[in-house]
């Protein structure tokens, strides 16, 4: 059965101007045109759209989708159980999530502070606190230090658990980009570690990108950081590193005068 370009945007929803669009840009083109040259789509074709669909919904951009869909050893069977895999594990990042708020709500209705034990809970484990005299020490004297002292002593339930959300995304950002192949040091992965450059810079200090390569290197020299990091997908903490320092020598460091 043929479809009309109305009829696929009526069975799925998506836009006509979308599905035009799509068919300029190379990523979905009709398998036939009728006598008046209208797109006709098959059910091979939604099927496609459907792939299309869910790798956007992922975070993909477009030019990766369709770098995918067009590469000789493209694997349709392959690419859907990549995509339940990575839903499955969206979707047990959010019941992770709706947990945590269940605690915040309820800590914020008592009216009661954040205690140590429920920060441990909203960080997954990972207790901050067990790095602050190791911290100290290192950078105890430096004026990022000092800054990120004093914001964090400022931050109630609601701020830890936006940064944790937005920590959850950018290691979810990697990992998706770690699943459909893209080298560490590609465009969009530097895009995603300026996103998380941001993060620190927002939440915790100026970091400058000396500081920064020096904590891409921590992520995997030290092993606490790296298991933790690897908690979400193995070698994430690798690829995040190598992410971060293609950023630091691609886009940070001056070529001259």
């Amino acid at each position: 059965m043929l479809l009309t370009v109305g009829d696929v945007a009526r069975i799925t929803g998506v836009s006509v101007r979308t599905l035009h669009h799509y068919d300029r840009i190379d990523l979905l083109d009709p398998s036939g045109r009728n006598a008046a040259h209208h797109r006709l789509y098959t059910q091979t074709d939604l099927e496609t759209l459907h792939v299309i669909l869910t790798w956007r919904e992922l975070g993909l951009p477009l030019a990766e989708i369709r770098g995918l869909l067009h590469d000789p050893t493209f694997d349709r069977l392959a690419a859907l159980r990549r995509q339940q895999a990575l839903l499955l594990e969206r979707s047990r990042r959010d019941q992770r999530l709706l947990s945590t708020l269940n605690v915040l709500i309820a800590t914020a209705e008592g009216g009661t502070p954040m205690t140590r034990e429920k920060m441990t809970e909203l960080f997954d484990g990972f207790d901050p606190a067990t790095h602050e005299e190791e911290a100290a020490a290192r950078w105890g004297g430096t004026l990022e230090f000092a800054q990120a002292s004093t914001r964090t002593r400022a931050y109630g339930a609601a701020q830890w658990q936006q940064i944790k959300q937005e920590a959850e995304g950018l290691a979810h950002a990697y990992t998706v980009l770690m699943d459909v192949g893209a080298r560490p040091d590609s465009t969009e992965a530097q895009d995603v570690a300026w996103r998380h450059l941001e993060h620190i810079r927002r939440w915790y200090y100026d970091c400058t990108p000396s500081i920064f390569a020096d904590l891409a290197r921590l992520w995997v020299d030290d092993p606490r950081f790296r298991q933790n990091i690897d908690k979400h997908r193995d070698g994430l903490a690798a690829y995040q590193s190598g992410a971060a320092l293609a950023l630091v020598v691609t886009r940070l460091t001056p070529t001259g005068p």
